[in-house]
């Protein structure tokens, strides 16, 4: 397989997991929005989202060592090893890049408003962001 389409499959995956990211809590708000109820666990449920944030610092480290790996490894033999390590890392920390999404999710059974919901959402899709595969590798 080339470095583009590696690339190619790379930068799918990414679109592919934002949307499974941001999919279960767009769905349940749009089913079960309306019955905001307010409850004990609205707040305790956005401050453990917000704390889930703290869950992608390991994994960055991880995905830019990975990353940094990749690019030593480009034109070598073992490059091929370097984007199936970066990919594995990558999966991993969208898993936990998605945490504060899928934390909202869960929280609009409890009755969280609309802009703490979207805060989580919007923290999620930038954690995303971050695991975006550079232009500058593999160019």
């Amino acid at each position: 397989m080339t470095r583009g389409n590696l690339r190619r499959r790379l930068a799918l995956a990414w679109w592919w997991q934002l949307a499974l990211t941001l999919a279960p809590l767009s769905m349940l708000n749009l089913l079960f929005g309306a019955d905001r109820q307010l409850t004990a666990l609205a707040m305790p449920l956005f401050l453990a989202g917000l704390a889930s944030m703290f869950v992608s610092l390991p994994l960055f480290h991880a995905y830019k060592h990975a990353l940094i790996a990749t690019e030593k490894a480009l034109d070598t033999p073992t490059e091929s090893t370097a984007w199936l390590a970066l990919a594995a890392r990558r999966r991993l920390a969208l898993l936990g890049a998605g945490l504060p999404a899928w934390i909202a999710a869960i929280a609009v059974f409890a009755g969280l408003e609309a802009i703490p919901l979207m805060l989580l959402a919007l923290s999620s899709a930038v954690l995303c962001y971050l695991y975006r595969i550079p232009r500058q590798l593999g160019r």
